[in-house]
């Protein structure tokens, strides 16, 4: 698939809560064709301390406007950066990167499931999804009820399910506590997960034993984006992947985990 390096405008700033934050992107050109899971990177020309480009997964897609949106989570000195840019600003951009998830069959059961700011990709992959299988269930896992942001755009893709550690909203407990994975986990016919390492493993865990087909989106830290610096391998049944180019998304089955 063609990569860019464009610099987009942006359009728009939304501030989700307190960490997290919506940068909407224009570009000057129609955008090319872009995939559910992939990500762009983004050069941090504010700081004078971030020398690598930060990767982001793409959030959502609107190929009518010419515009795409990453939802970031301002926690290092990168987010931290972009968090200052202001509309009407323009980033240095590459994209699309990486590979995408493989989209369902006509009809099947669908389960999505996000942790933390890993909810990014399931957005613009439910609404890839919407078109195949009415049947889509986003199971949204947070720390506290703060951090459960977004959920009404979820809704209107989905059902949505949601946990909290502290219990505030939905369920308490982990992703892999819903009473979901419990009951309803043995008709699920695909699984999509994204979200920290311990959590994308429990869920794999379980679809191993549920035969689920299961999908992961990793976060390796990358530098290059390209498969070159081979700072984001990860260890799979074939070797050493690079999670930027190879990934960044993997079937469970094809990881030594």
């Amino acid at each position: 698939m063609n990569k860019t390096v464009q610099r987009l405008v942006v359009l728009k700033k939304e501030i989700v809560n307190d960490d997290n934050f919506i940068l909407s992107l224009k570009s000057p050109v129609p955008l090319v064709d872009i995939q559910a899971g992939q990500f762009l990177s983004i050069n941090v020309e504010k700081s004078k301390d971030v020398f690598l480009r930060r990767p982001f997964s793409i959030h959502d897609v609107d190929h009518e406007n010419d515009t795409l949106d990453v939802l970031i989570k301002a926690v290092g000195p990168g987010s931290c950066a972009l968090q200052q840019i202001e509309c009407g600003d323009s980033v240095d951009t590459i994209y699309p990167l990486g590979n995408s998830f493989t989209l369902p069959q006509a009809g099947q059961k669908v389960l999505l499931v996000g942790g933390g700011v890993g909810i990014a990709p399931m957005l613009y992959l439910a609404k890839k999804i919407k078109p195949i299988t009415d049947d889509i269930n986003i199971l949204l896992g947070s720390r506290a009820g703060k951090d459960q942001i977004l959920l009404d755009r979820y809704e209107k893709l989905g059902t949505v399910l949601t946990t909290t550690e502290d219990g505030t909203v939905g369920e308490k407990g982990y992703v892999t506590d819903h009473s979901f994975m419990k009951e309803e986990l043995d008709s699920v016919d695909m699984i999509y997960c994204c979200g920290p390492e311990p959590m994308m493993k429990s869920i794999a865990k379980l679809a191993k034993e549920k035969n689920v087909t299961c999908e992961v989106s990793l976060e390796n830290m990358m530098g290059c984006g390209f498969g070159v610096c081979l700072c984001c391998v990860t260890d799979t049944q074939k070797g050493h992947k690079c999670v930027c180019s190879d990934g960044p998304i993997f079937n469970i089955n094809d990881l030594k985990w």
